[in-house]
């Protein structure tokens, strides 16, 4: 069983939700992104999503844009990014999926990409701007190198689509709980127990929802019917709180994720 399987499977068994944080990799600078990561993975968050800075983060919005902005203009490269992920496997277990885009992916070499991911300890892939009817060569490379898949179904997807997406994917499925990008929201977007019944008609897999969530009573709401919650801007937004004082991120982002994470418990107040 894959370390994503046993994270989704854990939670099962504890009658909880997986608890999904998203950092962008190299935010602010190297040595704070991995205190970050490394204090998420201390406080309760069972998968970590690890964003790779990019110029064109097309399905981000100014949080995690800025994020990006912020890694890049500290000397992340795609070689560094693979060296974070390396330094988190030497302290931590839990699952490593890289969020990214397609352009990172192919420059170098799909099979190359996916290989080098494997070698540092990633468990994952999603490619945001990759639909799996393009999704051949990831998802040969991934599959021959160990990787797991990752890949998206929206509210605008059609009926059709989710035996396909499903079909490309072996990870979990990401239900985008809203049209639009990445970004804290004040109310959970409407019509999440529908959409993942719908999802679940099609696919045995897990089914993370994301986008939007910010808050520990958001996450407890959509742990009620799905198998995860991801949270990204609203952690992503500590970081940017305390560039002033970086040394105070990793007990900032700690505390805050506790607090989301105990949230994914079924049957707990919010």
């Amino acid at each position: 069983m894959s370390r994503l399987a046993q994270a989704f499977a854990r939670a099962r068994t504890q009658d909880r939700a997986a608890f999904v944080a998203y950092l962008c990799a190299g935010d602010p600078d190297f040595d704070t992104s991995l205190a970050a990561c490394r204090a998420l993975l201390s406080s309760g968050v069972d998968i970590l999503e690890l964003g790779v800075p990019f110029s064109d983060p097309l399905a981000d919005g100014l949080t995690n844009q800025l994020a990006a902005q912020r890694a890049l203009e500290s000397g992340m490269t795609a070689a560094r990014v693979f060296e974070l992920a390396r330094r988190l496997r030497e302290t931590s277990d839990a699952p490593i999926v890289f969020y990214t885009y397609y352009n990172l992916v192919f420059s170098g070499g799909v099979d190359a990409y996916v290989r080098a991911a494997k070698a540092a300890g990633v468990d994952g892939l999603l490619t945001l701007d990759l639909p799996p009817e393009e999704a051949g060569e990831v998802v040969a490379a991934c599959r021959t190198h160990g990787l797991e898949t990752v890949f998206i179904i929206a509210p605008t997807t059609p009926e059709a689509r989710i035996p396909v997406i499903a079909e490309a994917t072996t990870g979990f499925i990401y239900y985008v709980s809203r049209e639009g990008v990445t970004g804290v929201r004040d109310q959970v977007a409407g019509n999440i127990p529908e959409a993942v019944a719908r999802i679940r008609r099609h696919t045995s897999l897990p089914v993370a929802v994301g986008f939007g969530l910010s808050n520990r009573a958001q996450v407890a709401q959509v742990a009620g019917y799905a198998d995860g919650v991801i949270v990204g801007s609203a952690l992503v937004n500590i970081i940017r709180d305390h560039l002033g004082d970086r040394g105070r991120i990793p007990a900032a982002l700690s505390a805050r994720a506790a607090d989301l994470s105990a949230g994914a418990a079924r049957g707990v107040p919010a």
